[in-house]
């Protein structure tokens, strides 16, 4: 995997057939599982849209990982699309960068597939790719990294950044009143600052802080990777010699972040992270380290735009719904994980 990949590795709603499933999967970085969980994916029913129907070629591409988030997404979209007898996956490798998949992608539009299923490297720079495969009457399903432009997606499905801050920034509020902390020492950890998802998350939680009159004392931004995270920790933790509670935005990433604050010796503060890996989840269970809650990011969003795409393919809506098509645009919910449901959250985990 390239250095560029693991850079750009990022991610309550289940699909099955066309019916809306149950439960919320979780994304981070830290597993090295090969196949998804009966929970991220959703075998095809009998009956109503679950029914075969006209055969489907869905191309599909995403930033290539031997682990992780978007292992989870490639594995999930894979073994949603084997559930169906009517469909036909091709899969495009991604290349290195957005120019390496814009061009792998180009050769795929030549094939003619019926729908395609696209995480881009960067959705700004890709967005021209969905604009052409549109224009070529190719229908596009734009998961996690967000095209700007709605001409260049038939269906966007992602994940509520915004809400991730918000669920963070909650949950943080909610204990320091709790401990009865006034003026707090607030850090946060962000994932690539150039991304927009890292934008809307730190803004969910700024915005979310300040409607208390509160702000972030110091924040780094890390590269979704460990090694970055604990070199960025160990930044922030020099930096301030107390600190209350610290957001780190991705669970890949906190394994750094975790393994800098132990060397520091730091126990003073409390941690949320983000994404909701099953490491993640184990150590909130455990309550051994300062990590006492995540928010939850879906990698289940592929299996849910298989099964979104073989309907539009295939001129179907969904059956839970009154209208006749797909719906244009599906934003996933954030939860928050704690030692209270961790139990409950832990089987979704990858």
């Amino acid at each position: 995997m390239t250095q560029h990949s693991r850079d750009m590795s990022r991610r309550r709603l289940l699909f099955g057939g066309a019916a809306v499933g149950a439960g919320v999967i979780l994304a981070g970085c830290t597993s090295n599982d090969e196949q998804p969980t009966q929970a991220q994916t959703k075998a095809a029913e009998t009956g109503g849209n679950a029914e075969p129907g006209k055969q489907v070629t869905i191309g599909f591409s995403a930033p290539a990982a031997d682990h992780g988030w978007i292992a989870a997404i490639t594995n999930n979209a894979k073994a949603q699309a084997a559930a169906y007898s009517d469909v036909e996956f091709k899969t495009v490798e991604a290349g290195a960068d957005a120019a390496a998949q814009r061009a792998a992608l180009s050769t795929l539009i030549s094939q003619k597939p019926d729908v395609i299923v696209l995480l881009p490297h960067d959705g700004k720079e890709l967005n021209s790719f969905g604009l052409e495969a549109m224009q070529a009457g190719i229908p596009v399903v734009n998961l996690d990294r967000a095209f700007p432009d709605a001409k260049a997606y038939r269906l966007q499905i992602k994940g509520d950044n915004y809400g991730m801050g918000v669920s963070a920034a909650t949950y943080i509020l909610e204990q320091l009143k709790a401990k009865g902390v006034s003026n707090p020492v607030i850090a946060e950890i962000a994932g690539m600052n150039e991304l927009e998802l890292t934008q809307e998350r730190s803004k969910g939680f700024a915005d979310t802080l300040a409607q208390s009159g509160l702000k972030v004392a110091n924040r780094r931004a890390a590269r979704f990777t460990v090694d970055s995270g604990q070199q960025e920790a160990s930044q922030l933790l020099q930096a301030l010699p107390k600190i209350d509670a610290i957001w780190n935005h991705d669970d890949d990433q906190g394994i750094g972040v975790l393994a800098a604050i132990s060397q520091a010796s730091r126990t003073e503060f409390f941690m949320v992270g983000g994404a909701g890996s099953k490491k993640a989840m184990e150590d909130i269970q455990a309550d051994n380290t300062v990590l006492k809650a995540t928010v939850t990011y879906s990698p289940s969003m592929a299996s849910s735009a298989i099964s979104l795409a073989r309907l539009i393919g295939q001129g179907r809506g969904m059956s839970d719904l009154v209208e006749l098509q797909v719906p244009k645009e599906i934003v996933l919910a954030s939860e928050t994980i704690t030692k209270e449901n961790a139990s409950d959250y832990l089987k979704l985990g990858f």
